[in-house]
């Protein structure tokens, strides 16, 4: 039996000694055996770098531990994903950072005080140089990858091959309402109200500020209309010059002019027939050619140049504008009567900054894009980022959003992007930027607390619900078993109601 001695320490008796003895344990040990570890404060600036750490530096640009202590985290470690581990209280256990000291396998995890708060965080280098230390595990996220861009590449290729003209010449609808990103109340009125639209055979006015996606909308009412197997052509009134719209509208005649095609030209009227003509910029129309757009609208025929004959079409319009129409009605630069022709079905297309809560997804779907597009991964957006993000006022509205994201991920080394590069990119661009929304997911919108009430009431129960979905699935950071459960909702009801919020 062997001999107990007794003068050997004892082990706490008591959970808490036992947890401490673990932690300063576990600490003494990374601190060894690993081939760094450094510690940040609340705010994110370094407070300790161990001595394993402190061989990293000069490759980082530091000659002493002293210039490296007391700045942030961000400023001396590139591509540090420590700032999210710092907001979100979440650890990373496993993850590969490279900046130029070289690669590394990192973990980040969070320093709480007694009362759980977050008050620091640890980062612990694991091993440098995995391209030889874990070369097995490497090379098969190297093939992953590979294939993963593969897989992209031919999503991008699909893509492009149904965007293109169709073999017959015809021109097709690019979009639908699934395009439309967005199930803020705002937009889930708008795409409510273009639904609607598309069931009929009037005119369509699209009113809105420009990059707010009237454009994709009638593209989506014409996919959903009865009209859907016939073309689709667009035409943008204010990039065609004044003297040639006549003929882009209603087309030519065989040597109506000298220089003019001996076979003639079809205009996009023509060649619209039995689809959908999307008349962009309305607005801009010189007021010498609405009186003759406004009689073919009324009579559906209409009289190519240099021709004395009349040729029907049936055509269904869809006109959008950013300009105030009524406005130029009143100033004598806009016709009575084919406003009133036009203004048949008016949607309001919102700008972005009456639909924050979409922020989210439109980064999701546009970082997508952009990734299909350059065969390149999507950008990551920090919590501070999407805040930074929520709160602009977006003039240039979705537009803009791409401008600025797709810079921000071509100037930045790494797929995480946080709110100090866009704050660069919006004032390089003029803008200065304005105060982080937080959470844009609750965000009242543009209504006053009374006018909010002053609405249908099925309107506001559909809002009060996407809002309880939004908070839960934030709560359960996008698991939705336990959205489920806590809303009370089976899966597919969950589901239904994300696919289909309106």
């Amino acid at each position: 039996m062997p001999l107990i001695n007794e003068d050997a320490p004892a082990l706490p008796m008591d959970a808490q000694g036992i947890l401490e003895l673990a932690a300063r344990s576990m600490f003494q040990l990374f601190s060894s055996v690993s081939q760094g570890m450094f510690l940040v404060d609340r705010s994110g600036r370094i407070v300790w770098v161990n001595e394993g750490y402190q061989r990293f530096l000069p490759a980082l640009g530091f000659s002493s531990v002293d210039q490296f202590v007391g700045r942030t985290v961000e400023e001396v470690i590139p591509n540090t994903q420590m700032r999210r581990v710092l907001e979100t209280g979440q650890p990373v256990l496993i993850d590969l950072l490279t900046n130029k000291a070289g690669t590394f396998v990192v973990s980040r995890i969070p320093l709480r005080d007694e009362t759980e708060r977050v008050i620091g965080a640890i980062g612990i280098v694991l091993f440098d140089h995995p391209e030889t230390t874990l070369q097995p595990l490497i090379g098969k996220f190297a093939l992953l990858q590979r294939d993963l861009d593969d897989a992209r590449r031919e999503l991008a290729s699909q893509r492009s091959r149904s965007l293109a003209v169709s073999g017959d010449g015809q021109r097709r609808a690019k979009y639908t309402f699934a395009s439309f990103v967005g199930s803020s109340p705002a937009a889930s009125e708008v795409k409510r109200q273009a639904r609607r639209a598309a069931q009929s055979s009037s005119p369509v006015l699209l009113l809105g500020e420009t990059g707010t996606g009237k454009e994709l909308l009638a593209h989506a009412i014409h996919a959903a209309s009865s009209r859907a197997s016939g073309p689709f052509v667009s035409v943008n009134i204010a990039a065609v010059p004044d003297t040639l719209l006549e003929a882009e509208f209603f087309g030519v005649a065989p040597g109506a002019y000298t220089g003019a095609d001996r076979k003639g030209r079809d205009g996009k009227f023509k060649l619209a027939d039995g689809g959908t003509l999307f008349l962009d910029e309305i607005g801009d129309m010189p007021q010498s050619l609405q009186a003759k757009l406004l009689r073919a609208l009324q009579e559906g025929e209409i009289e190519p140049l240099g021709s004395n004959k009349l040729v029907p079409f049936n055509v269904r319009v869809v006109a959008a504008t950013s300009r105030d129409l009524a406005a130029l009605v009143r100033d004598s630069r806009f016709r009575e009567d084919l406003f009133y022709r036009l203004h048949v079905l008016p949607v309001r297309v919102p700008p972005l900054r009456e639909r924050r809560s979409d922020i989210p997804a439109l980064v999701e779907v546009l970082g997508e894009d952009l990734a299909l597009r350059n065969g390149t991964a999507p950008p990551e957006l920090r919590p501070d980022a999407m805040a930074l993000l929520a709160g602009q006022p977006w003039r240039g509205n979705i537009r803009e959003l791409r401008n600025v994201l797709e810079q921000a991920a071509m100037r930045s080394d790494s797929q995480s992007i946080d709110a100090y590069q866009l704050e660069r990119i919006l004032r390089e661009a003029g803008v200065e930027p304005a105060a982080p929304v937080r959470d844009a997911l609750t965000e009242p919108g543009p209504l006053g607390d009374e006018q909010r009430y002053l609405r249908p009431l099925a309107e506001q129960v559909a809002e009060l619900e996407q809002r309880a979905i939004a908070a839960a699935l934030k709560a359960h950071g996008g698991n939705k078993q336990a959205t489920a459960r806590q809303l009370g909702i089976s899966r597919a009801t969950l589901y239904g109601r994300l696919e289909n919020p309106e």
